[in-house]
């Protein structure tokens, strides 16, 4: 049977000492936090606030976000054995819960903790873009296609709809598919953008595999977006094919 520690919320950054028993965390009669897992964590949130999370590998940003959830043992080997199955920080974050609870030592408050943090980076990167002039921000749009759809296990495609001054008006997921195949139907695509009164389109999936060079049938699809689009006097700006470290432009590469 797989072993679950014993879990319970507490604040990101809870009081050191004793002082954890005023919020509410269980201790034994006469049991302590043991030394070196408070003098642990003090010093890595010391290091964090004073130098921020640019020089903390993923195993220390990620023991920080463990901490609530698992307040009272060493997170360390379970930091460690999130990031053997999902490489990296952002991929633990935004691991499907089943797939996290396959990870011994995960838990309902482990699981809590990490889709807490990814929905507010994804939040925050949606902010940086929504109601703003898309063209004219386009690192920032890329840098919410990747925070959104990098790490999924599964092909999601999204519609990003403009105004006649490109500013975004609405983000919209218009369908999920396998890890290799979407069904999108440009007939749907359209019509939405038409009871939106968008004047232009941006679209946007993702390749589980990592890779973000179109396929045929990428392609194809695109096309008779594209053909949707000019039927109705929509501009199709862009599909961007979001891979794991890096996308692929349509028009940057000459497909549209």
């Amino acid at each position: 049977m797989t072993r679950q520690f014993a879990e319970s919320p507490l604040p990101l950054f809870e009081p050191a000492g004793d002082a954890a028993e005023a919020e509410g965390v269980p201790l034994a009669p006469g049991a302590r936090l043991p030394s070196y897992i408070k003098d642990h964590r003090a010093r890595l949130r010391a290091r964090f606030m004073a130098g921020g999370a640019g020089p903390l590998p993923d195993y220390e940003l990620l023991e920080l976000v463990l901490f609530r959830a698992i307040p009272r043992q060493d997170v360390k080997p379970l930091a460690h054995r999130l990031l053997k199955v999902f490489h990296d920080f952002n991929g633990v974050i935004s691991a499907p819960p089943a797939r996290l609870e396959t990870v011994e030592g995960v838990g309902e408050a482990v699981i809590c903790e990490l889709k807490v943090v990814e929905a507010a980076a994804t939040r925050l990167a949606r902010a940086r873009v929504l109601n703003r002039h898309v063209l004219s921000g386009w690192n920032a749009l890329l840098d919410y296609c990747h925070t959104t759809m990098a790490h999924r296990s599964t092909e999601q495609f999204r519609v990003l709809y403009l105004d006649r001054k490109n500013v975004l008006i609405a983000d919209e997921e218009q369908a999920r598919g396998t890890v290799d195949h979407v069904p999108v139907y440009p007939r749907e695509v359209v019509k939405r953008a038409l009871e939106l009164d968008a004047s232009a389109l941006i679209l946007v999936h993702n390749h589980p595999s990592g890779d973000p060079t179109p396929s045929e049938a990428d392609i194809g699809m695109t096309l008779r977006i594209r053909e949707a689009c000019e039927a109705l006097g929509l501009t199709l700006h862009d599909h961007i094919i979001v891979g794991r470290s890096r996308e692929t432009s349509f028009r940057a590469q000459g497909y549209l």
